[in-house]
């Protein structure tokens, strides 16, 4: 295989942080590999090194020469004073740079450029970028494309700068987070274009569906090493926990001979022979190996929330709009305790303005919202932090409380709920500003969930969080005592959590589907093909003319008929037992998927099998 990336003995730290060190590994061409550690790990600092935006403490970073690297970083640059199309074009990539620099020969009409790029272009066979540009830009629902950048808001702007890396075509691609800022629709896109795309793919991302479905490699830096695992996100999971058993294995073997090895230190050999000196060796590397078993630690969350009352949030008929865009029409919900919503639709359909309408800091145009006397309502905001990042951690959470009710009347220090949330007595004078984006996210849910809500709002809350701890997460959700509303675009959280969807599907409409979100795609996809599909004609009611052979069935077409009918029977059955698979919760991951597909191939042969049925019915 073609080597693309070597990476030799490489360290890194900062102060007395080791993030990592005597990392060894290498990328081949067509790889499509994800790198996967806890926050605060090394992630980020590994991408930082390969980009040359830092440099090491140690070792070698060796690129195959004459490749292209493109890099999607979790802030990338952009000019203000560029359209969204000149900033597109305002690339070191060759090809798109030439295209660039014939818009702007346009711009100032200096026709001898124009004629001199336009041969270069027409020779570099560049033209269809511009049309690629545009298909991109549409799918990431960037559609203005004379809109300046300095007007565009933060997910646009890393949408626009995904955009620009993927039109660019590099032989090797480096992306932080891609799924960030995206919606689902986008994310199944950009998912499609990923497993097709002949490019070498190095990515950080926490998407797990995404993970499975890309990525046919994983790297995890872990305890300052990087472990590789040749297969998916699924496979992985597989094989780390057998690592880990075999290290554990190995490390409680190692201890049991250690004691009869002390042993035989103790007695202090007088003997230096070589013998004697061998054992003393393998003494102290047993002693290592004896160190290397495995323990995890994770965040704690055991928090309970406080009683809820009979009455919870009563919506009726609440209505909200700004000029002429309807956001909300005459909406009415009745909320029930346990329940876990997830709200999905694009962006500027009104989800945010749900979310204020019922935390109470907007108004409704019409219509009442009732919240119980015993409602307390946490609101993890998809901003993120909001605290002087010049503060100490442990300040941050003193300043709500110095202590932290679990429930049934314990309670526990501020700086014991910081160790349960893994920011050790050292970490926590740290500042805040020191902290990972992802670290930062963790102290955001601490301070939410510290006041022990009863109703949790989560606008986008996987974003920057760890595997491992959405993993908690998620468990703590699954056995909260309260009401959950989660708006997220990570499919793999959302599947597993909530229970139906809140869709909004513009001009002010919300609907209600029941089950998760793999559940929901699969009745939408129905209800597309249901108003797509054309109506039959009616038959006419006039007898058809005698001894016509144009209207008689030939003896092929016969037999076609008599074999078509129960095959149509056949296939009713089956996508009638897939929906029901469906509907029965038993299904999880990627196995609902599958299902899905196969219930979405199933119904477009049978609505075929049917327009074939109706058009050999007309000539009998």
């Amino acid at each position: 295989m073609i080597s693309y990336l070597q990476v030799e003995s490489l360290t890194k730290s900062y102060g007395d942080l080791v993030l990592f060190e005597n990392l060894n590994f290498g990328v081949n061409q067509g790889e499509k590999i994800a790198l996967i550690a806890k926050n605060g790990t090394g992630k980020t600092s590994l991408l930082n090194l390969l980009s040359d935006k830092d440099s090491p403490d140690s070792g070698s970073i060796i690129y195959r020469n004459n490749i292209e690297v493109g890099q999607l970083d979790q802030n990338s640059e952009v000019d203000p004073n560029n359209t969204v199309f000149s900033e597109i074009f305002n690339s070191s990539n060759k090809l798109l740079k030439l295209v660039g620099d014939y818009y702007i020969a346009l711009e100032k009409s200096d026709d001898e450029m124009i004629i001199s790029l336009s041969q270069e272009i027409d020779n570099s066979k560049a033209w269809d970028l511009e049309i690629k540009a545009k298909q991109i830009l549409s799918k990431l629902k960037i559609n203005n494309l004379n809109q300046k950048v300095s007007e565009l808001s933060g997910g646009q702007i890393k949408r626009l700068c995904l955009a620009k890396v993927l039109i660019s075509e590099p032989d090797f691609l480096i992306l932080d987070e891609p799924t960030n800022h995206l919606d689902l629709d986008m994310i199944e896109w950009l998912e499609d274009y990923l497993t097709k795309s002949k490019a070498t793919l190095l990515m950080v991302t926490h998407d797990r569906y995404f993970l499975d479905r890309v990525c046919n490699k994983i790297f995890e830096i872990e305890n300052k090493n990087i472990y590789t695992y040749k297969g998916n996100y699924s496979y992985y999971i597989e094989k780390r926990e057998e690592r880990i058993q075999n290290m554990n294995t190995n490390a409680q073997k190692a201890k049991k001979l250690l004691k009869t090895e002390q042993e035989w230190m103790r007695r202090m050999p007088q003997a230096r022979g070589t013998k004697a000196k061998y054992r003393i060796d393998a003494f102290y590397e047993l002693k290592k190996e004896a160190k290397k078993g495995f323990s995890e630690n994770f965040v704690n969350i055991n928090i309970k929330p406080q009683r809820l009352g009979k009455l919870i949030m009563e919506i009726e008929s609440i209505s909200k709009s700004y000029d002429k865009l309807n956001l909300i029409e005459n909406f009415t919900y009745k909320f029930q305790k346990n329940e876990k919503i997830g709200i999905v639709g694009v962006n500027g359909a009104g989800k945010s303005t749900f979310l204020n309408l019922i935390t109470s800091a907007i108004e409704p145009d019409g219509g009442s919202i009732n919240i119980g006397e015993t409602v307390k309502i946490g609101y993890y905001r998809q901003e993120g932090i909001i605290h002087d990042e010049n503060q100490k951690l442990i300040d941050v959470i003193k300043e709500i409380s110095e202590y932290v009710e679990l429930g049934n009347g314990q309670r526990i220090s501020a700086s014991q709920f910081l160790e349960n949330f893994l920011f050790s007595s050292e970490a926590q004078y740290n500042y805040v500003h020191k902290l990972s984006g992802g670290e930062k996210r963790r102290l955001y849910l601490m301070t939410v969930l510290m006041k022990n809500p009863n109703f949790l709002i989560l606008d986008e809350p996987t974003n920057d969080l760890d595997i491992a701890t959405l993993n908690i997460l998620e468990q703590y959700l699954i056995n909260f005592d309260g009401c959950v509303v989660i708006v997220s675009h990570d499919r793999f959280f959302m599947d597993k959590l909530v229970d139906h969807i809140f869709a909004f599907e513009g001009d002010g409409k919300i609907k209600d589907y029941p089950g998760n979100y793999s559940m929901y795609r699969i009745k939408k996809s129905i209800e597309t093909q249901e108003q797509v599909k054309p109506k039959p004609e009616k038959k006419e009611t006039q007898k058809k003319p005698k001894n016509t052979k144009t209207n008689k069935l030939s003896f092929k077409e016969k037999k076609e008929l008599e074999e078509i009918e129960p095959k149509m029977e056949e296939y009713s059955l089956k996508i009638e037992q897939l929906n029901n698979d469906l509907s029965s919760g038993n299904f999880q991951g990627v196995e609902l998927l599958e299902k899905s597909k196969e219930m979405e191939k199933l119904t477009n042969e049978l609505d075929e099998m049917e327009m074939r049925w109706l058009e050999l019915s007309e000539k009998e």
